[in-house]
């Protein structure tokens, strides 16, 4: 079948590459995919905001499936859209969607249905969110309702920084903004958990923990994920029944009561707070670097594992891993996530020599004159699945020091609790 792919990043790349392992997949196009994409699919230069143009390129070229994998069009309605004309896709609708469209969606179903999450307030003002900021004890969590792109939440520590947050938000730093959501800052550790669903059954698919502060320690300003490691150290059965009871499927049922049905990946962000699990956030796609981390290790065909959920038959595959750990260390462009370089060129990379459990997942690159350049912050993904998280890591570091690029960045602690020093 013909397969198309909405996306330009890692997590795009690593799906185009499972897929191209596929028999069941003859051809694959990305829209617009990057320079690692280029070299297993047809990169289409097509503008992802216009969906008839998509739509219209899509029914030409006769493509059977098309895989969403970025929030923001699957929150703007592409599902619903492309549907209307035939079109299977995988990924959730525009309702379904605003679990991660609207962090206020998600926290009033969480007190609808009794779902495990940190105490909030919603404030649709700058001065009623600093009357409230001024009387609460730090630290506290400040976060924009809408899309931004993993960048959205503020840690504050003090009072004068939750002013500023709150400030930086109302005044459009991640679009217009209005409301903004307070929380309580929950004291435990982080975990990314997996399912997948076809609006009928779920099956987990994976856990990781990313990492997505910008330096060494877990310390600086967020990013979009600096690297991950799958799975998580945190997983136990125990734990796993208590996140798809208490958090997974009362938010399935609550998209059902509203009068529509999740389709595709669903990520919850927790908290693990004493063995507890708490939402953190929910995001309606593959997390990005926690995709190319978590991928290589499916033993089961992709392909079958959408279609069969765009037929609502996930109940009839069975998901396979193998049991090996992944670890992902994501190469970044020097000054990211502030400002930084476009068009920079990376050498180096044919020279690098992967084993089959090594893997580099292009995220902001371009390919021109047969060159790659780098175009945006987060560039590059090194993977490596190995026996031990040690020797994944060690794999990654030599891969990174052949390419040798002065122009890039990486934490060298990615993992760095599951790794003994």
């Amino acid at each position: 079948m013909i397969v198309g792919i909405i996306g330009s990043g890692g997590r795009e790349h690593a799906i185009s590459q499972m897929l191209k392992y596929s028999k069941k997949v003859s051809e694959l196009y990305c829209f617009p995919g990057n320079a690692g994409t280029s070299k297993i699919a047809k990169n289409i230069e097509l503008d992802t905001n216009d969906f008839e143009k998509l739509k219209n390129f899509i029914l030409k070229k006769k493509i059977n499936l098309v895989i969403i994998g970025p929030e923001k069009p699957l929150v703007n309605g592409i599902v619903d859209y492309l549907e209307k004309f035939g079109i299977k896709v995988f990924g959730p609708n525009k309702i379904a969607s605003q679990l991660e469209g609207s962090k206020i969606f998600t926290k009033e179903i969480c007190k609808k249905y009794d779902i495990p999450t940190a105490k909030f307030g919603v404030f649709n003002n700058v001065i009623e969110a600093n009357q409230f900021i001024k009387k609460s004890i730090h630290p506290i969590v400040i976060k924009s309702d809408s899309l931004a792109s993993g960048k959205g939440v503020y840690i504050c520590n003090n009072e004068k920084d939750s002013i500023n947050a709150a400030k930086e938000i109302f005044n459009g730093k991640f679009g217009p903004a209005k409301n903004i959501l307070i929380e309580e800052f929950l004291n435990g550790e982080e975990m990314s958990f997996f399912i997948i669903s076809d609006g009928i059954s779920i099956q987990n698919f994976g856990t990781a923990q990313d990492h997505k502060r910008v330096l060494e320690g877990d310390k600086g300003k967020n990013t979009g994920g600096m690297g991950a490691y799958s799975p998580s150290r945190l997983l136990t059965n125990q734990l796993e029944e208590k996140i798809i009871k208490r958090i997974i499927n009362p938010t399935l049922k609550a998209i059902k009561d509203i009068g529509t049905h999740y389709k595709g990946f669903l990520y919850a962000g927790l908290m693990i707070v004493d063995n507890d699990p708490y939402l953190i956030e929910y995001n309606v796609r593959m997390g990005d670097p926690e995709c190319q981390t978590i991928l290589p290790m499916l033993q089961t065909d992709l392909a079958e594992i959408f279609m069969s959920c765009c037929e609502n038959k996930l109940s009839e595959i069975q998901v396979k891993w193998n049991n090996k750990k992944s670890l992902c260390v994501v190469l970044c462009s020097n000054g990211y996530p502030d400002r930084f370089d476009k068009y920079v060129e990376i050498e180096n990379l044919d020279k690098i020599k992967l084993n089959p459990d090594d893997f580099i997942f292009h995220a902001g690159t371009d390919k021109k004159n047969s060159k790659v350049f780098a175009v945006g912050g987060r560039v590059l993904n090194f993977v490596s699945l190995s026996e031990e998280f040690a020797d994944a890591k060690k794999n990654i570091i030599k891969h990174l020091k052949n390419l040798n690029w002065s122009k890039g960045f990486f934490r060298k602690d990615i993992g760095h609790k599951v790794i003994d020093k």
